[in-house]
């Protein structure tokens, strides 16, 4: 019996040994190197800003080794490009931005976040370049020094940063005077990026031991070879948010809230196509305001659906309902400003489909609204004329009738009608009815 316990004691000694061997090597492994990767695909735009700023706080709490931001962008806005940037010149640790996988680019904005990291990689079959403002160029007969103050701004930042990474400086105004671009390799040559890898796993190999300064001129040795992978990936919120920040996706949210809204008012106490359109017109407000938004095109937008209602009240012979289209797809056209990027305009294909749904639906309320105006009313002292009733006193020229199993007052026109003899209602006085012998 005794020996038993001792046998249960020991066991269970053994038991507490071996679970703190494996939290201590749980402990030694998370505390070994680590690489924090975040996925910047898409628009630059706000929502990507917040998502970079999070990822970069979250590894600096970590206390990661390295940042790796693998990026495909056609570029964005410049006050989220230069928030992002911020992001990685005071990030406390080492950001590599790496331009992957084949076929990706980093365009326009993508080009000043790319310059502006600690490392810049790109795999094979990547390009980057074609920085020129967006803005110059497009206004016509625009304001001459306008264009040049900002042209100068983006060479000044971009040349900055290159001098910072101590990257090529000429190539890099280029980028923004000539609109340059250049594929993986030439960049490489041309002293843009630093390296050219096809993989993560090989971007980590080929930079471990490698030292990269901090802004706060820490040196820092970089050992990537063999830690572990962390992926930082965009929350619900932040993924919903980036979905919305989308021109294309804001301008379909403002098209369903303005009919959710009109179905509302036409049909009041229907409560849910309001309730839902409320929502979707705050959503399409969120949306704009992440976008370089024209007011003008907004308040076409709204003007083609108020025109659509008064259709629908109005007898204005197709007028109004041609205004409407006319204005719904100016406002699509105009709804992004002028000055922004071609990855944030509305697609003209998407302009012309809501506006060929909505006309065809618009279409169809009318006609339904006219049908129903044409047709015989069956409710009320309307739908009374016209039928028979059974005389059950004669009227002479008052009297009783039967009608619709009741017995009801009326009144004979002219001449006197015999009890048992037909009439028809030609009018109603109150709760007497007017009739004529048939």
């Amino acid at each position: 019996m005794q020996t038993g316990k001792r046998l249960v004691s020991l066991i269970g000694v053994l038991a507490l040994l071996l679970s703190l061997l494996v939290s201590f090597a749980q402990v030694e492994a998370a505390s070994g190197p680590e690489v924090v990767v975040l996925s910047v695909k898409g628009t630059i735009n706000p929502a990507l800003s917040r998502y970079v700023t999070r990822g970069i706080n979250a590894a600096g709490k970590r206390q990661a080794d390295l940042v790796v931001i693998q990026l495909d962008t056609p570029g964005g806005l410049d006050e989220a490009m230069r928030e992002i940037i911020q992001d990685i010149v005071n990030a406390p640790l080492p950001v590599a931005v790496y331009v992957a996988p084949a076929g990706a680019r980093a365009a326009s904005a993508g080009t000043f976040i790319t310059i502006a990291a600690h490392i810049a990689a790109m795999s094979p079959g990547t390009e980057i370049g074609a920085a020129h403002p967006v803005a110059l160029g497009q206004s016509g007969q625009g304001d001459s020094v306008l264009e040049g103050k900002v042209l100068n701004d983006a060479v000044a930042y971009i040349t900055s940063l290159a001098e910072l990474r101590s990257r090529n400086i000429d190539w890099a105004g280029k980028a923004v005077r000539e609109s340059a671009s250049v594929h993986a390799s030439e960049a490489q040559a041309l002293g843009v990026v630093d390296l050219v890898v096809p993989d993560l796993p090989s971007l980590l190999q080929a930079i471990d031991g490698r030292t990269v300064e901090l802004l706060d001129k820490r040196q820092v040795t970089l050992e990537t070879s063999s830690a572990r992978v962390t992926y930082v990936n965009m929350s619900l919120a932040e993924d919903f948010l980036f979905t919305i920040s989308n021109p294309n996706v804001a301008f379909i949210l403002l098209s369903l809230a303005m009919l959710a809204l009109f179905f509302e008012l036409a049909n009041p106490g229907a409560i849910f196509p309001g309730v839902i359109g409320a929502i979707l017109l705050l959503l399409s407000l969120f949306s704009l305001g992440t976008l370089p938004i024209n007011w003008a095109g907004f308040l076409l937008v709204v003007l083609a659906f108020a025109m659509f209602a008064l259709e629908v009240f109005v007898t204005s012979h197709g007028i109004l309902g041609l205004g409407a289209i006319v204005a719904l797809v100016l406002g699509g056209m105009l709804l992004i400003s002028s000055g922004a990027p071609p990855s944030l305009r509305v697609h003209p294909g998407l302009i012309a489909g809501v506006a060929a749904g909505t006309a065809a639906y618009f279409i169809f309320v009318v006609q339904a609204v006219y049908r129903s105006r044409k047709q015989p009313k069956v409710t009320g002292y309307e739908e009374l004329i016209g039928q028979t009733a059974v005389v059950r006193t004669p009227l002479a020229p008052r009297g009783m009738v039967f009608f619709r199993g009741e017995r009801w007052e009326a009144e004979v026109d002219q001449g006197r009608v015999e009890a048992g003899e037909s009439v028809e209602v030609v009018g109603v006085l109150g709760l007497k009815l007017r009739v004529v012998k048939r």
